[in-house]
């Protein structure tokens, strides 16, 4: 009876740390962001936070489903459980770099890691539970395009990027 409490508390776990990337920089996208240099292809503003609840959904629910197969927090857990866990610290870690402290190095580093990790995450939940895996590859995408955007941004800002003393 507890489990659909369980398949909720996961599906919600990654919005918390979403809203809060998006609550703690929301100022710095109109001051700050707006003013970079992108290219022709960057989403609009409006497309992001729908992008990230349904992605953020399905990677929730999809890690409820792999913790559910493996019998909760079990020793087979850790290694699927803890890619994710990892990931997904970098996923919130992003905005605070990018937005907050206006890093694009670090961001960079950040979002070049979290996709190692990502694909990590669903290369072992694939084993586990197919589906769950499936449920991360709209993600996996969506990564992609945001790596190279990040690539891109850092690339055409260069003065953005701390100088280096003399």
């Amino acid at each position: 009876g507890r489990m659909w409490a369980y398949a909720v508390g996961f599906t919600v776990l990654p919005h918390v740390g979403g809203f809060l990337g998006w609550f703690l920089n929301r100022k710095e996208i109109p001051a700050w962001y707006e003013k970079l240099k992108k290219p022709s292809w960057c989403p609009s503003r409006r497309v992001f936070p729908v992008a990230w609840t349904v992605l953020y959904t399905g990677m929730g629910y999809a890690s409820y489903l792999v913790w559910n197969d493996l019998g909760g927090c079990s020793s087979k857990a850790i290694v699927p459980l803890g890619l994710y866990g990892a990931q997904l610290a970098l996923n919130w870690a992003w905005p605070p770099l990018f937005f907050g402290a206006r890093n694009l190095n670090m961001a960079l580093i950040d979002i070049l890691l979290l996709d190692g990790l990502a694909v990590g995450t669903a290369c072992s939940w694939y084993r586990i539970n197919s589906a769950a895996a499936l449920l991360l590859l709209p993600y996996l995408g969506w990564l992609a395009m945001a790596t190279c955007l990040s690539i891109r941004i850092w690339r055409d800002n260069p003065e953005q990027q701390p100088r280096k003393s003399d």
